[in-house]
């Protein structure tokens, strides 16, 4: 058996939380805000240096305890400022964090380098614009990029200099959704919606969850008003479903199944979203066909929950095989899909290519997924994370040695192949692909 895998959210949310500059600081934790610094303590803090985040749990207490005393000996409270000589480990928060906003201000010194950790990965970078022996590496672009992207890549550097003069503090403000991060630097838009890469493992996206850092570089940096909020998953699709939205096309109004064919009977429209009926299935698809295309589309898993997405569908048989692919859409924390092959877990093209695991939201929560196919390309971006990238062209080894006769389709019918669960899907869009 192959295993297979609302509307559009307040826009004007969307504007105020992904497109405005920095706004006033929080005053009190009722609002989500969780304030890391102020007080005459650092009991929300370890130290930890430019270390692999997996690896701290098996760093031995002697070792823990030597960068505690580093962060004794090179930071300290100044009133509601925290001060740093430029030594030591990273000042870590005990806390991990995933999907968050992080707004702070610091002020450093000429030929400073320093720089903040999301998840435990390098970095949003701080450093001196002035320092012209450092002009090759980007530091006269200014701060807030994200250095360690990899060369041309979106985000690495900062889209304008905003930097203010020495002795005066510099406003960040941080949203991250997945891998997708925005800075904002002095109320100027620095880093666009772009994905930070995993430094410490560049196969894998941003680790889902991991703790804030504050480096040390080699001159003394100070650091107010650090606090942090997170990101609920409505709040974060939102935000994933404002940016580079042009061209995209509803496929579906959220009230009926008009301009769908195929198992009709066996969909139903809830709450504005479609449902596989329980106990039924089959294929659902759009009355157009498409060639290139992203598609946008958020989904609701329930336990044990099983659909797929039917790409570049015939519009008869499994689509699994006939189709380009079924990617799958499929609860990977089900007790009975524990043993399957790494090709039929959530987001994968099924029996072809495996995605990477641990990217879906808990069940019963609506995940945001962009897929783009592009000739025999396929992407899939789920929650801000990259989980898929694959050419079909190049593979040639199957689950099962099982043939896949539709995989070098060239266009087709979009849709749903259902497998008897409530599976839910809503704001489904697409955006045709110039050639």
């Amino acid at each position: 058996m192959t295993m297979k895998p609302l509307y559009l959210l307040g826009f004007a949310l969307l504007a105020t939380l992904a497109s405005s500059p920095l706004t006033h600081a929080a005053d009190s934790a009722d609002d989500g805000w969780e304030k890391l610094s102020g007080g005459n303590d650092l009991s929300q803090w370890h130290g930890m240096p430019n270390l692999d985040p997996r690896k701290y749990e098996g760093t031995s207490d002697e070792q823990k305890a030597k960068w505690n005393q580093e962060v004794a000996e090179h930071w300290s409270i100044d009133g509601d400022v925290i001060v740093n000589d430029g030594h030591g480990a990273y000042l870590t928060t005990n806390e991990d964090y995933g999907d968050i906003e992080l707004r702070l201000k610091y002020k450093t010194v000429a030929r400073a380098d320093s720089g903040i950790y999301l998840r435990g990965t390098p970095q949003v970078q701080i450093w001196d614009y002035t320092d012209e022996g450092k002009f090759a590496i980007g530091s006269n672009k200014g701060s807030g990029g994200l250095w360690n992207n990899a060369k041309g890549a979106p985000g690495k550097d900062p889209l304008v200099l905003a930097d203010k003069p020495f002795g005066e503090w510099n406003d960040v403000r941080i949203i991250q959704v997945g891998s997708r991060t925005s800075v904002w630097l002095n109320d100027k838009l620095v880093v666009d919606h772009a994905l930070m890469h995993n430094y410490w493992d560049r196969s894998l996206p941003m680790f889902p969850t991991g703790p804030i850092q504050l480096q040390t570089h080699g001159g003394e940096i100070q650091w107010r008003d650090v606090q942090v909020r997170r990101i609920g998953s409505e709040e974060a699709n939102a935000i994933l479903a404002s940016h580079h939205d042009d061209g995209f096309e509803s496929i579906f109004d959220g009230k009926t199944l008009d301009g769908w064919k195929g198992a009709t009977a066996d969909y139903e429209v809830i709450d504005g979203a479609i449902q596989c009926q329980k106990g039924k299935g089959g294929n659902l698809f759009t009355e157009d066909t498409y060639g290139d295309f992203k598609v946008r589309l958020e989904f609701q898993l329930p336990p044990g929950g099983n659909n797929g997405l039917a790409i570049r569908y015939p519009g008869s048989g499994n689509p699994a095989y006939v189709a380009m692919t079924e990617l799958q859409v499929l609860d990977n924390t089900a007790e009975k899909y524990a043993k399957l092959d790494p090709r039929q877990y959530h987001g994968s093209v099924y029996g072809i290519a495996p995605a990477t695991r641990g990217y879906l939201r808990p069940v019963g929560e609506w995940n945001f997924q962009e897929v783009t196919v592009k000739g025999h390309t396929i992407r899939v971006e789920l929650n801000g994370s990259v989980i898929l990238e694959a050419d079909v062209s190049k593979i040639d080894e199957y689950m099962a040695n099982s043939p896949h006769p539709g995989k070098m389709r060239t266009e087709g019918h979009f849709g749903f192949a259902g497998h008897s669960d409530p599976v839910r899907f809503r704001n489904l869009s697409i955006k045709e692909l110039d050639e």
